[in-house]
């Protein structure tokens, strides 16, 4: 596995990001590839309601963190000038301010003056910045400082389920990215292999929101940790009817201040400082020293997509997660995210279409048995096994704010009402279906529906599997002869007894153009 380790990240080590447009809202994008210039701006006013301790799965998922409560009401404002890709060197900023008032959720908080658990009341703050970022650009490559929202480079983000490593579930993390701006013909293959990756170094801001939903009772809660995360892909020509797109990605968390407590008593604690050496060690593991210093995770991504006589593309892909080194390996069976796409090259009353099955129950076995683990114990045998995804022994689950950072097809702390900081279903399975069109000019819809299976994780199983079925609509009016101005209508419901009973709906009305235009 060390071997395997050196590989990869002397692989990733080439990693470098792909520049994304500044994703507000959907319908308020504004691409890089765009050639106007000067100041875009966005405004929306957004109201939610419901029933439930929380929104409807679909409504709170892949939405960057930005709604999770029960109900509430928005007011949000973003200004950033695009990059110019047709130009040597451009430049580009932005900002994102959100201001509301929501619900409160009822969580669990130890104590110790009573000896008792008691109600701790929580919900998100009045006011905040969702996005503030810089970036430079020249020739094929930039660099990117502060807190800017990311979203899967290789899957379909309105209609899939999110991506395992990087979804766009979470609020952004503050951070530096660097990288080419899009895929990049790798020399003297005459443009029939491309290159496309990044490396990002962050730093998460959720210490405030642990300190106010931990339960203060047992296990432990880790803050102030850093990011790293990394990508490579490859793609063959997209000129051809046929193209593959093939690689990695790899994520970690390290760092931070660890406290444990037991029964309500704070046992412990570990300060670690961060140096800058970590850094290296983060982008390249050299064995299992390093590897355990933080929270590793990653996944195989692949994805064909092949080119009909019509326009349309049909398209297959998989993710598979790792853990550790059994998983980059392949040794956790079927796990992973395996899809098809199909989507129509014009607008049309079914315009495009998403299927995915997904199972995590493997997880390269129930054990795992290291003798390096316990020295001198003379243990017969290595075996690689119980990969808690997106657990770890001393980092919180892999969230931000409560959030999955990755794939919000499992549930993440946030919906712990005990205060608990680690994920209770990670071994799961289900599916995830979703389709998009227009029901005329100026009216599109989008439709998600899932069905998941938890039965805890390999080290506190479910003595019987709890269950969910997820579904949402939503409808976008763009209003005739008001360019920029359209309604978003979401309307979900959750039923069972892994996020619960669960309606609700949410409008938005937005407003975003150009003060000026070239």
């Amino acid at each position: 596995m060390s071997l395997l380790n050196r590989l990869t990240g002397v692989i990733l080590i080439f990693c470098l990001p792909l520049a994304k447009g500044f994703d507000v809202h959907a319908q308020a994008q504004q691409s890089d590839k765009t050639d106007s210039v000067g100041l875009a701006y966005a405004a929306s006013l957004t109201a939610h309601a419901g029933k439930g301790d929380f929104a409807p799965y679909y409504i709170a998922s892949n939405r960057h963190g930005t709604i999770t409560q029960q109900a509430g009401a928005q007011l949000r404002f973003a200004a950033w000038k695009p990059l110019e890709r047709d130009k040597r060197f451009s430049w580009s900023a932005g900002a994102d301010f959100i201001s509301g008032i929501s619900t409160y959720t009822d969580y669990q908080r130890y104590d110790a003056s009573s000896n008792q658990m008691e109600t701790n009341r929580q919900r998100p703050s009045s006011i905040w910045l969702q996005q503030l970022y810089a970036e430079l650009k020249w020739r094929q490559v930039f660099l990117m400082v502060g807190m800017k929202e990311q979203e899967s480079a290789l899957f379909n983000n309105p209609l899939g389920s999110g991506d395992y490593v990087e979804s766009g579930n979470a609020r952004p993390i503050p951070g530096l990215r660097i990288g080419f701006i899009d895929f990049q013909n790798i020399p003297f293959t005459k443009g029939m292999l491309q290159i496309q990756g990044e490396i990002a170094y962050g730093r998460s801001t959720d210490k405030d929101w642990l300190k106010n939903h931990y339960n203060y009772y047992n296990y432990f809660v880790t803050a102030d940790t850093w990011y790293h995360y990394k990508r490579l892909y490859f793609r063959t020509s997209p000129e051809q009817n046929l193209s593959v797109t093939f690689g990695m990605q790899a994520a970690a968390q390290f760092k931070g201040d660890i406290y444990y407590y037991k029964k309500g008593q704070m046992t412990s604690s570990k300060q670690q400082k961060f140096q800058l050496r970590d850094l290296w060690d983060m982008l390249i593991t050299k064995g299992e020293d390093t590897y355990y210093k933080g929270n590793h995770l990653g996944a195989w991504d692949m994805k064909a997509v092949y080119r009909l006589r019509s326009g349309s593309k049909i398209a297959a892909y998989f993710q598979w997660p790792w853990d550790d080194g059994s998983g980059i390996g392949k040794l956790n069976g079927f796990d992973g995210i395996w899809g098809l796409e199909w989507n129509q090259s014009e607008k049309g009353l079914l315009s495009g279409a998403v299927i995915e099955f997904l199972t995590f129950m493997n997880q390269s076995g129930p054990m795992h048995l290291d003798p390096e683990d316990s020295p001198g114990s003379n243990m017969p045998i290595h075996t690689d096994g119980s990969d808690n995804y997106y657990n770890n022994y001393q980092y919180n689950g892999y969230t931000h704010h409560g959030m999955g950072i990755g794939s919000p097809f499992f549930p993440s702390t946030l919906y712990n009402l005990d205060g608990y900081m680690q994920y209770v279903d990670n071994r799961i399975r289900g599916f995830h279906t979703g389709i998009s069109g227009s029901l005329s000019a100026c009216l599109d819809y989008r439709i998600l529906v899932s069905y998941r299976e938890g039965f805890g994780t390999g080290y506190v199983p479910r003595k019987s599997p709890v269950h969910d079925t997820s579904a949402m609509i939503e409808t976008t009016w763009q209003v005739p002869h008001l360019k920029g101005l359209c309604v978003n209508l979401q309307v979900g419901i959750d039923r069972g007894n892994l996020y619960g009973n669960q309606y609700g709906a949410l409008l938005k009305v937005m407003y975003n153009g150009f003060l000026t235009k070239k």
